[in-house]
């Protein structure tokens, strides 16, 4: 019996080890992943769903103005070399990427999911996923609010644009999404920011109540994202070694931006906040921007196609960035 002891020993350890590296966001994230794809919501549950979604968007981003000092702000807009960085990573280096994928053989992946990956690549970065994840990590908030607003604004004439050159496939106008990055995040940021001088001291002293807003957001962005493509038929026409094969080259293009951008921003110079806003912003893909303009922009047989791509990889950037962005944030503490 003594002798079993230091090996029940090691064996609690290597249990509180192996906890100790499981993210809960993570388990979260692929928790509401599969519930997406077997309990998709449909009907009235969709749309109240949807509503939440966009309340719970717009608190995000009014707590975020009401916690944040008025200089960061100011700061944000003054970092010209991040907010270069953060463009140059979502429109120059991405689609770089996605043209490479262009000369794999049909016979690894699809024309069509190439066709997809190519238009992936050619999105404006997420704002809400980014702006989270920068929070989480403990990095410059105030500059990823910039950059990927900035980033948004632009891909809504520059995504098209970029389509019709790289893709030689337009058919319509994207456009619409500005009047809802104003209401849904700008405004009620703004909100946030004439209330800050009064709230603002009173958050920063509960940085738990945006935590769990922020985890909580995303759980539900991800439950709804999948739920809606299981509905709509996304998936039927896929095969499963096509979709790993997709897994596969989003990841590899998903672990390049990280790199290119981490490594990139230490090459720039920039401190380790605005650093984390490069990685955080630079290596994401827009779904809610993307999965609209697909609509538009792409005739109903290739549409769906070309919108998995989209969908399989804002799951990754979740995924991988909710793990990075809680070792960076363990790192700081």
């Amino acid at each position: 019996m003594p002798s079993a002891m230091p090996a029940d020993d090691a064996g609690r350890r290597l249990w509180a080890r192996a906890l100790h590296w499981v993210d809960p966001l993570v388990v979260m994230i692929l928790s509401a992943l599969l519930l997406g794809l077997l309990l998709p919501a449909r009907g009235v549950v969709a749309d109240v769903l949807d509503v939440a979604r966009t309340a719970a968007i717009v608190l995000l981003f009014f707590l975020y103005g009401a916690r944040m000092a008025t200089g960061e702000v100011w700061a944000g807009l003054r970092s010209w070399r991040l907010q270069g960085s953060m463009l140059a990573a979502t429109y120059v280096a991405f689609p770089v990427l996605g043209l490479l994928v262009q000369l794999l053989p049909d016979a690894v992946i699809s024309s069509e999911l190439k066709t997809g990956v190519l238009y992936l690549s050619l999105l404006p970065s997420t704002v809400q996923a980014s702006v989270v994840f920068t929070s989480v990590a403990r990095g410059n908030v105030a500059g990823a609010i910039t950059g990927a607003t900035i980033s948004n604004v632009v891909g809504i004439v520059l995504t098209p644009l970029l389509v019709g050159v790289l893709m030689v496939r337009t058919s319509g106008q994207a456009g619409g999404n500005l009047t809802g990055i104003l209401l849904l995040l700008l405004l009620p940021f703004a909100a946030g920011q004439l209330v800050q001088r009064w709230l603002g001291p009173w958050l920063r002293a509960r940085p738990h109540l945006t935590r769990v807003t922020d985890r909580s957001v995303i759980v539900l962005v991800a439950y709804t994202s999948v739920s809606q493509a299981t509905v709509s038929g996304a998936w039927s026409h896929v095969t499963w070694v096509a979709l790993v094969i997709l897994v596969v080259v989003c990841a590899a293009m998903l672990a390049t931006m990280l790199l290119l951008t981490w490594d990139g921003g230490r090459r720039l110079g920039l401190a380790r906040g605005d650093r984390i806003a490069l990685l955080m912003c630079g290596s994401k893909k827009s779904l809610a921007t993307g999965l609209p303009m697909a609509a538009v922009l792409f005739a109903p047989a290739l549409a769906a196609s070309v919108a998995l791509p989209v969908i399989v990889f804002h799951q990754l950037q979740l995924a991988t960035c909710a793990v990075l962005a809680r070792r960076l944030a363990a790192q700081v503490e």
